[in-house]
């Protein structure tokens, strides 16, 4: 079955980086494009950064564009998110998921989620 294990998360200073990790298995990932959501807390979840299967284009929500990077390396079948100059409002669990339609950026497959808290 599909699983996707995202990893990386943790506490970190406002102004701080972080780089999360989602290894994907169960499918070929270099057929799928994929995505970085978020949720905080009492909020829905949102999008964040997709990634077409090719490597690019890469797409972002305005508030994070300019500071996070989304990439892939389809020979370790993972996607990444690097996050840059982080803000105490970037606090959230981060998701990963599979994105069928780039248009909709509706997340499909999702992983369990890694916590990213930062603190002011």
């Amino acid at each position: 079955q599909v699983q996707l294990v995202e990893s990386g998360g943790g506490l970190v200073q406002a102004g701080g980086s972080l780089r999360l990790s989602c290894a994907a298995s169960g499918l070929t990932f270099s057929s799928h494009n994929m995505g970085w959501f978020r949720q905080a807390p009492g909020k829905e979840r949102e999008f964040v950064a997709a990634i077409r299967w090719s490597g690019g284009p890469t797409y972002y929500a305005g508030s994070v564009k300019g500071r996070f990077t989304i990439s892939r390396d389809n020979a370790k079948n993972t996607v990444y998110l690097q996050m840059n100059s982080l803000k105490p409002e970037d606090t959230a669990v981060y998701y990963c998921a599979t994105v069928s339609n780039l248009a909709t950026m509706i997340g499909n497959y999702w992983g369990q989620g890694t916590q990213v808290t930062v603190s002011s």
